[in-house]
């Protein structure tokens, strides 16, 4: 019998079972007898754990022994826990395992407990209870020295580390029954809280009280042993030639009588429990557990046998899965029981009980044998387990079937009253998924490297473990023979692991030819990437080894628990039914099934390069909008993709075999009922959530909804072809497609679905780090405490974008195995009420860093103007700021136009200011985008987008009649004039930074404050002459000022900006020579306070030609330059420490260059002498005689004479000047002394500079001799 005999209903969804985070995991140590216990939650032990460096490790570190799902009666949340044992025995790992939360307010609970026990744990010594008086979750455990530990477990310690992190001290006992001392446990059961049953090898039970205080001993428990016989023959069975049969097992001689398979039910009694127990001989005893009588004992077969044919009837005690009961009400359960002798067989049991202890057991179907059907009469298979379920129908029978580590699971649906027979419903299969993904065959014409589609299969979401990935790495290394014990990859990703050892093991040759051999390289690559792929199926098929099976009984949920995963049972959607059973569909869906398997053949044959080839030709449908009709587009698609090309007349004949001659059973009808398929049922729109995911629930979701995609997508995408190649078979106009009904429609449902598919499979197959979400105020913590480096979890995108949306509706009556189903199928189907809106998602990925993943959803954006405004943000977070300049432009129009109502959803990306600065206006907008870039430092775009921003308040300010309305635009003119200027100025723009500047007349503080910024930028940037060039209106003053004071903190004007020369090239600019010879003399000065003036012949050049020197010729012929007649002079501050000493300079004998009284009196003098002839004359035959000359003429005369007026002229002007600064000195007392020096007296001072220059070189130096007077200098030589 072949399994496609069976119906498929249902499917198996694989969960991972690997923590989201390593510090999610907390190691416990529990002490052994009289020993206390303590917590040991480090990071590097869990890594440990996950770290295999051969299969053996891998094997101990990471598959269980056993496993199993518990599910608590009394408390909910959380309510179903997973356990399995690792580690050699020695570890119990705990985690929750609710898919749903019975509130929304519930936190998760994702924390995974591992119990590290002082010795091995019997695997079927492990018991659950859930006290009623408080909300815990109670672990029996009997390890393999006979010590009973019982660990209680509060809901925080699976929701915060704080709860674990001092240990659980009295929460963690552990107890040595003397009964264990002569008897050896083989079945641990829970009756209650208080109450235990261990069943012995030798047929009876231990029964532990627990005591309301520790006894005098300090036990806690209190023990009864019952034996199946009396005393007597129970001490018969010690004398050696009286022994009854047993069966070795392990180390221990098992007798017949003893219990393997166990079920504890008080039958809806209250203080009533009854041990029902499958032993080793094939029988079932009932116990009554408050008498330890045996109630009833029966044959599990009600089947009459030879009580000498032991050996053929004995079952082994490694059975554990025997018997399951039912309750159906007071006083009545239901047990199931199973007989693995043989081919095996099932057989139900009523039972009836009453308070007074008494049972009644009796044969459901006397006449009726079920024997179960093996899932392949190919290969030999073994009833593993089973569980029952109670429907309206009847009960529901589940089965496990197991050959060697692959596994099969049905379901019987049992009708005790139907009249053909209460099992001829017929076995219903699930589907398990076999088949592992492949990657495709590398071309030379691939867009991509081969290790990429590599990388994005290994490395799809929830596919692999990351211990599986590094043992598997590690084996293959080991064959390479290139491993290292003790080499480290903390720096690597294993990604990057990965692809540098099997990149190492590929090198690019030359061919024959002596070219680059790429396609040897390519094809040795692709070899190394399918031995790891290879190595890889066969290490996670270990995974996959079913261990228990699991009915929750609330939820009505089937779980399979396996070595390393926990599969989930769901129901299948009506696609799923057909696509799993194409070979025979139901009567209803012949010709839904027949179009389908038309697609999937006629795909079939397509090579995977042909495959690419018509993907590529997919995508513009997909993506891009077409203004072609229906009929085109269907043409272009088909042209581009070439198809027909690998299509041959067979091909086209099974197509017209199937779907009839000219496609006649193609109708509009058989598309409806095919989209029907992969439509929700029902409004879900409508529909609040009544129970939320857990993060449990979600990974199984998101699970569901990668495998429900590629099923959907394999299906449709064969469609969209059939339909492109049935449009363009059929010549014949009257027979053709399009005169039957619509082909565009259809096309575009195809086009509309498919993308959809697209959309949700990147969001399945992408996964991003996310911060762990901290503690909130109310303590309820997250799991993982801040320590340090900030820790991240790996997330699927549509988790992120949507987890929380998702739950189950407030209409859930129905079994978590089909609203699983209707959830995904909601999720998947075009008319989806999960809305996938593509501007919510970037900016949620905006929002955590990841501009790259949002950039790739740019293809499914929407086109409206909020949309595109997004994908600006998406652009200019990735730096490509001209193309987020053109989005932020393309969406001005539809943001800023004023609206009464804003919904205002972006994932946090805009907070509240900017969203105020949208819909407000194009000013606003602007300004909004001006900020933006001024965040990304885009000067030139917040200059453009600046600009803008001024034109539009220009326009609108004429259109303003409000004051508030004024008010606001200049608030925004004065900040866009603000940007405007720090930007231009960033980005030496310096002529628009001083039309800026121009315009900022409304704040004047603004303006000088921007006025002194762009003078000293474009000093310390150079720009000294078009700072000079710029014309400054109305501020030249203060740009005057600002450099006086410039030039005033410089102490050092050889280095740094030269802000003395700017200053002399501002003022001869505007024809102030005499400031400008005031600035040179400044820059003198300190020249010479530096030395410069005593670094003589330094370079070997010119003596005379120093920095001072050459600054007096600048000095000269900037004061010789002044055209006003007694203007050429400047004024110089006298320092403190000169106004005691005598000056050099003394241009007419009197100390005239002292101050301004000294130069006014000999001024006077001069003008007296002047205007006196009498003295005038005496003064001329004072003179000494001169020859007069042959060349001397009247016109010379005339002009010395004239000079001599013109220098009595600027004398005048000159003494009026200084009785004018004279007197306004008087009222500057205060103020430090100035000293006039004329242009004579700078020329003096020149040739003063040179002869000491000159001396110096002739090794003269001056000394003085302590007198004051002008002879006490004496040159020395």
């Amino acid at each position: 019998m072949s399994a496609r005999d069976f119906e498929i209903l249902y499917k198996e969804t694989r969960l991972n079972l690997e923590p989201s985070t390593s510090s999610s995991i907390v190691q416990i140590r529990v002490g052994s007898h009289n020993q206390s216990s303590f917590s040991r939650s480090t990071t590097a032990s869990a890594r440990a754990i996950n770290a295999a460096d051969d299969e053996k490790a891998y094997r101990i570190r990471n598959l269980a022994t056993a496993s199993s799902v518990y599910y608590r009666k009394h408390h909910v949340s959380p309510r179903g826990f997973h356990w399995r044992v690792l580690e050699n025995d020695t570890v119990l790992s705990i985690r929750a395992a609710d898919v749903c939360k019975p509130q929304h307010n519930d936190t998760d609970a994702p924390l995974v407990l591992n119990l590290r026990f002082p010795s091995p744990i019997r695997t079927s010594c492990i018991g659950f209870s859930d006290p009623e008086a408080h909300d815990a979750l109670c672990v029996h455990v009997v390890d393999q020295s006979n010590q009973l530990h019982t660990i209680t477990l509060r809901p925080d310690h699976f929701r915060k580390r704080l709860a674990t992190d001092g240990g659980l001290g009295d929460l963690c006992k552990s107890y040595s029954p003397p009964g264990f001392g002569f008897k050896q446990p083989h079945r641990l059961v829970v009756v209650n809280h208080d109450q235990l049953i261990v069943t012995m090898h030798d047929g009876g039970i231990l029964r532990f009280d627990r005591t309301s205080r520790s006894n005098a001993n300090g036990n806690p428990w209190k023990e009864t042993i019952y034996n199946v016989a009396g005393w007597g023959q129970s001490l018969q069975k010690l004398v050696p030639f009286k022994r009854d049969p047993t069966v070795r097992y392990g180390n221990t001689n098992m007798e017949l009588t003893a219990a393997t398979s166990t079920a504890i039910t008080n039958a809806g009694i209250d203080d009533a429990a009854f041990l029902f127990t499958i032993c080793l001989d094939h029988r079932m005893r009932v116990w009554d557990v408050r008498t330890g009588q045996i109630m009833y004992t029966g044959d599990i077969l009600n089947a009459k046998r030879d009580p000498q044919d032991i050996a053929r009837w004995t079952i082994d005690p490694s059975q554990t899965n025997l018997i399951r009961i039912l309750d159906n009400g007071p006083g009545q359960c239901l047990v199931v029981t199973y007989s693995p002798i043989g081919s095996g067989e099932f057989k139900f049991w009523k039972v009836k009980a009453n308070a007074q202890g008494s049972i009644h057991v009796a044969d459901c179907f006397p006449e009726q044998k079920l024997v179960p059907a093996s899932p392949s009469s190919l290969d030999i298979w073994t009833l593993a387990d089973f569980a029952v379920a109670q429907q309206a129908e009847g009960p529901e029978l589940w089965t496990l079937w197991k050959n060697n580590i692959t596994y099969r699971v049905q379901k019987l649906q049992v009708h005790p009253k139907s009249a053909s027979g209460p099992f001829d419903d017929g076995w219903k299969m699930v589907n398990i998924e076999s088949s592992a993904a492949s990657a495709q065959t590398s071309g030379p014409c691939d867009p991509v490297d081969s290790s990429e589609k590599w990388l994005e299969l290994i490395f799809f979401p929830g596919r692999f473990s990351k211990s599986t990935l590094e043992t598997a790495l590690v084996m293959y290394e080991k064959g390479l023979g290139t491993y290292k014990e003790g080499n480290s990859r903390s720096n690597k990703s294993i990604a990057e692991s990965i692809c540098s050892i099997l990149g190492s093991t590929t090198t690019l040759d030359r061919s024959s030819v002596g070219g680059l051999d790429y396609e040897q390289f390519r094809n040795t690559s692709e070899t190394q990437w399918t031995r790891f792929w290879r190595l890889l199926l066969e290490l996670d098929k270990q995974r996959g080894e079913a261990l228990s099976l699991v009915l929750d009984p609330v939820d009505g949920m089937i779980w399979v628990a396996c070595a390393d995963l926990l599969s989930a049972i769901r129901q299948c959607s009506d696609l799923d039914r057909i696509y799993h059973n194409i070979e025979t569909p139901s009567q209803k869906d012949q010709d839904v099934a027949a179009l389908v398997s038309a697609g999937l053949n006629f795909v079939d044959v397509f090579s995977d390069s042909m495959l690419e080839l018509t993907r590529a030709a997919l995508r513009p449908e997909l993506f891009e909008e077409s203004s072609l009709s229906d009929a085109e587009r269907m043409q272009q698609f088909y042209d581009k993709a070439g198809f027909w090309r690998q299509v041959t007349e067979e091909d086209v004949a099974q197509v017209v075999e199937t779907l009839g001659q000219n496609f006649q059973m193609v109708t509009p009808r058989l598309y409806e009922d095919l989209f029907e398929l992969i439509t929700a049922a029902g409004d879900r729109n409508s529909q609040e959530l009544r129970a939320p995911f857990t993060g449990f629930g979600r990974k199984l979701v998101i699970r569901t909804v990668q495998e429900t995609i590629e099923l959907h997508w394999k299906i449709l995408f064969s469609q969209l072809i059939l339909l492109v190649h049935m449009e363009d078979e059929i010549e014949d106009e009257k027979s053709a497609l399009h005169a039957r009904f619509d082909v565009g429609l259809v096309y575009r449902k195809l086009v509309d679905a498919l993308k959809r598919l697209e959309h949700l499979r990147w969001m399945v197959k992408t996964e991003l780090t996310i911060p762990v979400p901290k503690a909130d105020h109310s303590g309820s913590a997250s799991p993982v405490a801040n320590r340090g480096k900030e820790e991240t979890y790996a997330i699927t995108a549509l988790e992120g974008l949507i987890g929380h949306l998702l739950g189950l509706p407030e209409s859930h009556g129905e079994p978590l195995l089909s609203s699983i189903t209707d959830v995904v199928l909601d999720i998947c189907a075009p008319t989806s009420s999960n809305e996938l809106d593509n501007g919510i998602m970037q900016c949620w990925l905006l929002k955590q860093g990841r501009p790259d993943l949002a950039k790739e959803l740019n293809p499914f954006a929407q086109q409206d103007p909020f949309s595109t405004y997004i994908q600006g943000r998406v652009f200019l977070a990735l730096n490509e700021h001209n193309t987020a300049a053109q989005c932020f432009k393309k969406a001005s129009v539809g943001l800023s136009t004023e609206r009464t109502t804003v919904q205002r959803h972006s994932a946090g990306l805009l907070d509240d200011t900017e969203w105020k600065l949208l819909y407000s206006g194009l000013p606003n907008y602007y300004a909004h985008i001006v900020n933006l870039f001024e965040r990304q430092k885009a000067y030139s775009y917040v200059v453009e987008f600046s600009k803008i921003a001024l034109q539009f308040i220009q326009d609108n300010q004429e259109d303003d009649n409000t004051s508030s309305q004024r008010a606001k635009h200049n608030d925004v003119k004065t900040e866009m004039l603000s940007r405007l200027f720090t930007a231009s100025t960033a980005i030496s723009q310096f002529d628009v930074a001083h039309s800026t500047l121009l315009a900022m007349v409304d704040d004047e503080v603004l303006q000088k404050s921007y006025l002194r910024k762009l003078v000293e930028k474009m000093c310390e940037a150079g720009q000294n002459t078009e700072l000079v060039n710029l014309p400054f209106s109305g501020l030249q003053t203060m740009v005057d000022e600002i450099l006086v004071e410039k030039c005033r903190q410089v102490r050092d004007v050889l280095s740094g900006a030269p802000y003395h020369q700017i200053l002399y090239a501002w003022r001869i600019s505007h024809n102030d020579y005499r400031g400008g010879a005031a600035v040179l003399l400044d820059r003198l000065q300190k020249l010479r306070q530096m030395g410069e003036g005593d670094k003589v012949g330094v370079s070997g050049e010119d003596a005379l030609d120093t920095q001072v020197t050459r600054q007096y010729l600048l000095l000269i012929n900037a004061l010789s330059c002044v055209q006003a007649k007694g203007e050429a002079y400047i004024l110089e501050d006298i320092l403190s420490d000169e106004e005691e000493e005598d000056q050099d300079v003394k241009p007419n004998g009197k100390g005239g260059g002292d101050n301004l009284e000294d130069h006014l009196d000999d001024l006077l003098e001069r003008l007296d002498t002047a205007e006196d002839p009498a003295q005038q004359h005496q003064q001329q035959q004072q003179q000494p005689s001169k020859k007069k000359t042959a060349g001397r003429t009247t016109r010379a005369s005339a002009a010395a004479a004239s000079s001599t007026e013109s220098q009595h002229e600027e004398d005048r002007v000159l003494a009026e000047k200084l009785r004018q600064f004279s007197t306004a000195s008087e009222s500057f007392s205060g103020e430090p002394r100035r000293r006039l020096l004329t242009l004579a007296d700078i020329r003096k001072q020149y040739q003063q500079e040179l002869d000491r220059i000159v001396a110096i070189q002739n090794n003269q130096f001056g000394f003085t001799d302590g007198f004051d007077g002008d002879d006490g200098d004496v040159l020395m030589s």
